[in-house]
């Protein structure tokens, strides 16, 4: 009986998966270390049809086809941009030329998905959002339900550990945070707007539009920030001084009841506070024993548990497909929600920028 039951349990779970289909065609613009290894892996187990890979050359073209004989391949944007039948475009290029390829695609009036970061500046954040606006809703579109959407892709928002850190801080007497995002050098961008721009979203997110309080540069590609929120401040150590084998990214919250510990988006602790009696801690009376809450850990190997997971890539790339297949209204990190992130970024340029001439005039 046991065994029946598990049975159809499985057959009810693998059916409801299979009748998950799509409606709409799709593109994808890119076809990078980042995009194999994160993203394509997603669309092909949700089985989202790609109708159209766009990469920079026809040879590059040919070998994709060639290699992935189910899928069209094009070295001109202009074939997806004038294809009717694709609804929605994924962009992960070189973060050089999202702007451009960004400005295309909302100008044809399909729904765009766009890898971090958008743009470069502050301005041309302002130029897309004023192209999502002009071209929001395209002729084709009879109703308001097909308008086309837009969204930034900042995965951290959607790792289920940012997603109960979150719903827990709400709770709380929020008092500070300290956060450390060290990587190895990074040559062949900007890591600023490439990079950093990773966990100045997350606590943007997490704590609301940010203030920076102070900003220095310790070395090339290095600073410490103090960043204030409506309700707490919080330090920043951001740099590529130290290694890719190892990069750290962890964040440690504290609040009236005790510390948030997040690590790497695989482990989420929280220890409680002591607890005291008239302002008297009870540690220094009798003996405390420790007790640290581990509200997430990746560890056994099923979906929720895979690294593609737990870091937000699935969650961030099926939040866009339902919204442009309008399965469920779903909150998107669209351009205007980026924005607040923008200002601190260019604030944070200007100050490392004049701190650097000041040095090399002295």
């Amino acid at each position: 009986m046991i065994q029946q039951l598990i049975d159809r349990y499985k057959y009810l779970r693998t059916e409801r998966f299979l009748a998950q289909t799509y409606q709409y065609s799709y593109a994808f613009v890119g076809m990078g270390q980042h995009s194999l290894t994160n993203l394509y892996p997603v669309l092909h187990y949700l089985g989202v049809p790609l109708k159209l890979i766009c990469v920079t050359s026809e040879r590059k073209a040919r070998l994709i086809e060639r290699k992935y004989p189910y899928v069209k391949a094009t070295a001109s944007i202009d074939d997806i941009l004038t294809d009717e039948t694709i609804k929605g475009v994924f962009v992960s290029a070189s973060p050089s030329a999202h702007f451009s390829i960004a400005s295309q695609v909302l100008k044809s009036g399909k729904s765009l998905f766009i890898e971090k970061p958008p743009c470069q500046t502050l301005a041309e954040l302002d130029k897309l959002i004023d192209l999502q606006r002009l071209y929001g809703i395209p002729a084709y579109a009879p109703t308001r339900s097909l308008s086309p959407v837009t969204m930034v892709g900042l995965q951290k928002r959607h790792a289920p550990a940012v997603q109960i850190l979150k719903s827990r801080l709400v709770k709380e007497r929020l008092v500070s945070y300290d956060l450390h995002y060290l990587t190895g050098a990074y040559p062949e961008g900007n890591a600023l707007f490439d990079l950093f721009i990773h966990p100045l979203d997350l606590v943007t997110y997490l704590f609301g539009k940010a203030e920076v309080l102070a900003c220095q540069q310790v070395a090339k590609d290095s600073c410490v920030l103090m960043l204030r929120h409506p309700h707490i401040v919080g330090t920043l150590e951001l740099s590529t001084a130290y290694t890719w084998t190892a990069a750290e990214e962890s964040l440690k919250v504290s609040t009236s009841k005790g510390i948030y510990r997040l690590s790497q988006m695989e482990e989420l602790t929280f220890e409680p506070i002591p607890t005291t009696i008239l302002s008297i801690p009870i540690e220094k009376v009798r003996q405390f024993n420790k007790t640290i809450e581990h509200l997430y850990v990746r560890n056994t190997p099923i979906l929720l548990n895979n690294q593609i997971y737990s870091q937000g890539y699935f969650g961030e790339l099926q939040t866009f497909i339902d919204a442009v297949e309008s399965r469920q209204n779903h909150v998107l990190t669209d351009l205007q929600s980026v924005r607040s992130v923008y200002e601190v970024m260019a604030e944070i340029h200007d100050t490392i920028s004049l701190q650097s001439y000041t040095n090399s005039v002295k």
